[in-house]
């Protein structure tokens, strides 16, 4: 199977994946100057996206391993383009989360499809190259959320934004159901009791453990901070316009694109001189975690240092790739899955949680905008280097992959 062959539809629905998870942070002003939302009330609304994909996880990480990325992906994007579209019609609060929750439903598959794919059509040493393409993608998708979508508002509203996208999501659902073809399937397919099984079964694997906190949780403060309170940082702590807070973003964009891009050309032959996966998963989050920690501490060079924090995070793919190291082939999708729900449900609480710690220090401290943000911030660190401690506790024990073996 040539990947060039699929890599252009799958890429394209992760492209539109990583945009609307994004785009948010850009809108964020428009959405509380339309809506008179607080911290709290817009880290819920941006955030119904994640919950929703977080919970979506587990069923779609089933029915990709029983009917296979061709079949799934097309359905849940049609989820999506009534989600995008019905965004840009919803004039209240409930209609807009109710709408972003439909968007992350439907987008919940995007890398999980294509990496279940990659699982089965290619051998293990080329995997984490082919993942880092697929990054690449959704690397393009952080970069249009952020100073091309500021610009697009200058010439239209963020509303007709959004239902654009909704069409361009169908006709992405399109393209795959015609462009890639059907995995091998089992002649005789596991019934969803015994999936079921097999999920509760990678639940209770231990390096899913040793794996999930960091990904879970690094990963997703990340996609918090990157996907809404990068641009309120930016402007409420340092001072900052949202244009100049898009041409950040827009950096970070960059930087991590040219993160995926190297995972893609140079990870499979770093590995072949002893530089796996798991220690480019665990350099990357320690030196975020640094980054992060200068961002609040202040410390001059601000490019630089969100630029390091995104570039950082760019390891996250390789999550997958180190645990499913651990798993047989029928178990990658649901091995996958469930990282990804952690992920996105560390995302979810973590973006919905610096509003809450922001407004809460705000009534009871009678902090400003900027000092709540600090508060909140520093928290996401102290979690972050918690986790980071655990990965490197596990280390030895992890070293040597065990696949697990169970129903499928």
């Amino acid at each position: 199977m040539k990947f060039g062959r699929v890599y252009i539809a799958f890429a394209a629905a992760y492209f539109l994946s990583y945009l609307y998870r994004t785009a948010n942070a850009v809108i964020s002003p428009d959405l509380t100057r339309e809506l008179a939302l607080n911290p709290a009330s817009l880290g819920l609304l941006t955030g119904a996206y994640l919950l929703a994909f977080g919970l979506m996880q587990i069923p779609a990480g089933m029915l990709l391993d029983r009917f296979g990325p061709r079949r799934v992906e097309p359905v849940l994007l049609g989820v999506a383009a009534v989600g995008a579209i019905t965004f840009g019609l919803a004039d209240t609060l409930p209609g807009l989360v109710a709408a972003r929750a439909l968007i992350g439903a439907g987008v919940c598959v995007c890398l999980m499809a294509p990496l279940k794919a990659i699982a089965m059509w290619y051998p293990p040493e080329r995997q984490p190259s082919l993942a880092g393409w697929m990054m690449v993608a959704g690397g393009f998708g952080a970069l249009a959320a952020t100073a091309p979508l500021e610009a697009a508002l200058h010439v239209t509203m963020w509303r007709t934004i959004f239902i654009v996208l909704g069409a361009v999501t169908l006709i992405v659902a399109l393209g795959i159901a015609w462009r890639v073809p059907d995995i091998a399937r089992p002649a005789h397919p596991p019934g969803f009791a015994s999936q079921w099984l097999g999920v509760r079964q990678v639940f209770a694997n231990p390096r899913f453990w040793w794996i999930a906190p960091l990904a879970g949780f690094g990963m997703g403060s990340f996609m918090a901070i990157q996907g809404l309170w990068a641009v309120p940082w930016m402007i409420d702590v340092d001072g900052m316009t949202r244009a100049e807070a898009a041409d950040r973003l827009f950096v970070l964009g960059v930087v991590i694109m040219l993160g995926y891009l190297g995972l893609g050309m140079f990870s499979s032959r770093l590995a072949q001189i002893g530089i796996t996966p798991r220690h480019l998963f665990a350099a990357g989050f320690a030196t975020h975690t640094v980054a992060l920690a200068s961002i609040l501490a202040g410390i001059p060079g601000s490019y630089a240092w969100w630029s390091i924090y995104g570039m950082g995070a760019a390891v996250n793919v390789l999550s997958f790739t180190v645990l499913s190291a651990g798993f047989a082939k029928e178990f990658v999708a649901r091995a996958n899955t469930a990282l990804n729900l952690l992920m996105f449900t560390g995302s979810f609480v973590t973006q919905w949680g610096i509003g809450v710690i922001a407004e809460a220090s705000r009534e009871r401290f009678r902090f400003d905008n900027a000092a709540g943000l600090k508060l909140a911030f520093a928290v996401v660190l102290a979690l972050d280097a918690l986790t980071l401690a655990w990965f490197a506790y596990g280390w030895r024990r992890h070293a040597r992959p065990v696949r697990a073996t169970a129903a499928a």
